[in-house]
């Protein structure tokens, strides 16, 4: 009988204090070490900067239905339609850059 390989253990942030009084994020590595210490604010911020699979995925999908719908529009309505467009692709490369850069 063949034994399954054992999954990696994700790392976990633990919650501490600085002798300041800041609140710390401090990353042990599987094995319980200390791996990387950082500032809450700073590893929140983060966080919130970077974007997420799901909104890179939901502007790309809005990209692809503004898309169909400029080619239905009728010709009267052809730049609206163009505008439209545009400014879902640049909301999805925004996303996508957001995604890539963190």
């Amino acid at each position: 009988m063949a034994t399954a390989k054992k999954a990696a253990k994700k790392s976990r942030r633990t919650v501490m204090y600085s002798s300041g009084g800041k609140k710390l994020y401090a990353v042990r590595s599987a094995d319980g070490k200390f791996k990387d210490i950082q500032q809450y604010s700073r590893a929140h911020a983060m966080d919130i900067k970077r974007g997420s699979k799901a909104e890179v995925t939901t502007a790309v999908k809005k990209v692809a239905k503004t898309v169909a719908a400029a080619k239905k529009a009728a010709p009267a309505k052809k730049a609206a339609a163009v505008k439209a467009v545009k400014k879902a692709v640049a909301t999805a490369k925004r996303a996508i850059k957001k995604r890539i850069a963190a």
